[in-house]
């Protein structure tokens, strides 16, 4: 758990995590685009689900303007292979197993839910640039209406 919160003008941290297929992302190989990276609690939940289909739909739209998704949670490769076959997913989808990635981001620590405090993945959204620098640190974000929340901050409305 952290209470570490990056903000604009931070390096992004890097990682190495395996995505849906069973192939490592190096997190500063994609430098030189932009990047959204965006955490999220578990793979097929109602709230994940309308999430991920939301970035899906609007994938073209962010593709067209150079800028990379990429969906990190704690499932392993074997729930975001489904998820992503379920919901024909196709962007990057990010296995945080060891929770190590999202503590670097501080996207694992307390959050409000249903009224109790709860030790979990708090949905987050960050931008980063081409140089790898944090743009954008968005804590604590709505599934619904996210996407459209990010296509204003990147101009691509």
């Amino acid at each position: 758990m952290t209470d570490a919160r990056l903000a604009p003008g931070d390096l992004a941290p890097d990682f190495t995590l395996l995505d849906q297929d069973g192939t490592a992302v190096t997190l500063s190989d994609l430098r030189g685009s932009r990047v959204v990276l965006y955490f999220y609690p578990e793979a097929m939940t109602p709230g994940c689900t309308t999430e991920a289909c939301d970035f899906r739909d609007n994938l073209n739209s962010f593709a067209a303007a150079g800028v990379r998704v990429l969906g990190v949670s704690k499932d392993d490769v074997d729930k975001l292979k489904r998820f992503a076959e379920r919901d024909r997913l196709t962007f990057t989808l990010l296995a945080d197993t060891d929770l190590a990635v999202q503590q670097a981001y501080g996207t694992w620590g307390e959050k409000s839910l249903y009224g109790k405090i709860v030790v979990g993945a708090i949905r987050s959204t960050f931008i980063i640039g081409e140089d790898g620098r944090i743009e954008k640190a968005l804590y604590n974000v709505k599934a619904t209406g996210h996407v459209a929340r990010l296509r204003r901050e990147l101009g691509l409305d």
